[in-house]
C-alpha cells in the first residue's frame, strides 16, 4: 500500500481532473518511496522537478476550466494553488541547495495539503462544474 491511496471520497465526479489527481497521487507515493529507500539525492531531486512540473500543469488545467465556465470560486481556488506551488518550489530549491532534507514531515505536507484540497476545494468545483454537464 502506497503512501497515499486513492479512494472514492477523492472523486470530484470529473473523470479528467480525477484522473489528474490519481497521477498527483502517484508522483507524492513516488517520491515517498524513494525518500523511504534511501535514494541518491539526484534521483530524489528528478522526482521532486517531476512532482513540481505537474503540480503548475494540473492547477493550469483546473484554473483554465474554472475561466472557461466563469467559476465564481476561480480566485481563492488560484490563491491555494499558487501557495502550495510555492511551497514545493521553495521545498525543491532547498533540497538542490542541500538545505532541506526529505522528510516525514515534508511528505505529511504534501499528503494532507492534497487531500484537503481535493476534499474541500476540489469537490466543490466538481459539483459545479457536474451542473456544468462535465462528467
Amino acid at each position: 500500500m502506497g503512501f497515499m491511496v486513492w479512494s472514492d471520497n477523492l472523486s470530484i465526479a470529473v473523470s479528467e481532473i480525477d484522473n489528474q489527481h490519481k497521477h498527483l497521487i502517484d508522483l507524492i507515493n513516488n517520491l515517498y518511496d524513494a525518500m523511504k529507500m534511501g535514494k541518491g539525492k539526484d534521483v530524489l531531486s528528478v522526482t521532486i522537478d517531476e512532482l513540481a512540473k505537474y503540480s503548475v500543469e494540473h492547477f493550469s488545467a483546473e484554473e483554465r476550466i474554472m475561466q472557461k465556465f466563469s467559476y465564481d470560486g476561480y480566485t481563492k481556488h488560484k490563491t491555494e494553488h499558487d501557495s502550495f506551488i510555492r511551497k514545493v518550489t521553495e521545498f525543491k530549491q532547498g533540497f538542490e541547495a542541500g538545505k532541506i532534507l526529505l522528510s516525514i514531515e515534508v511528505m505529511n505536507f504534501l499528503r494532507d495539503w492534497t487531500v484537503s484540497h481535493i476534499a474541500e476545494v476540489d469537490t466543490k468545483f466538481g459539483a459545479f462544474l457536474n451542473t456544468q454537464g462535465m462528467k
